[in-house]
């Protein structure tokens, strides 16, 4: 069965982890995967916490075919972690699927896989994707060299089909 790694931290969007995660969880094998192993982290309600699976030091990109970056403002925190920041660049560097909604992208600024590609995100850090050579649109999904974005929770039901769908190729 296929592995999809579901990224984790604090302060994230409850909607842009839980929807991606349940749905992941139909069709494939789901990890959460946070900077620490059998951490729980806590939703930017501060109601929801989520217990990661595993730490991004110990994931290895052979062993997904996704990785999906939800946004609220987890991202920010991610992009601390060099962990994760390596396995992003990693998935990336094998041609594996890079998905990020809202302000995920950040993550993969930070990664430096943006060059170039066609992306969205959230309008607040758009000018952030374009420093970072990325050509930002406005659209509600969009796909370019295995990066898979999306701006906000209302484009998740869209964003979600198309990376079901390029899993399934």
């Amino acid at each position: 069965m296929k592995k999809i790694a579901v990224l984790i931290e604090n302060n994230f969007e409850e909607s842009e982890l839980l929807y991606p995660y349940h749905r992941f969880r139909e069709d494939f094998e789901v990890d959460l995967v946070g900077s620490e192993k059998d951490k729980e982290y806590i939703g930017k309600s501060g109601g929801l916490k989520v217990k990661s699976d595993i730490a991004s030091s110990e994931v290895k990109a052979s062993d997904y075919e996704a990785v999906y970056v939800p946004g609220g403002y987890s991202p920010d925190a991610m992009r601390k972690c060099q962990a994760t920041i390596d396995f992003v660049k990693k998935m990336h560097d094998d041609g594996k699927i890079v998905a990020a909604i809202c302000h995920g992208p950040w993550l993969l600024v930070e990664a430096g896989i943006l060059d170039g590609v066609k992306a969205t995100s959230v309008k607040q850090i758009s000018t952030d994707l374009k420093n970072a050579g990325a050509i930002w649109v406005d659209e509600e999904t969009v796909v370019d060299n295995k990066i898979i974005t999306a701006r906000t929770p209302k484009d998740l039901p869209a964003q979600i089909k198309k990376i079901i769908e390029e899993l399934s190729k």
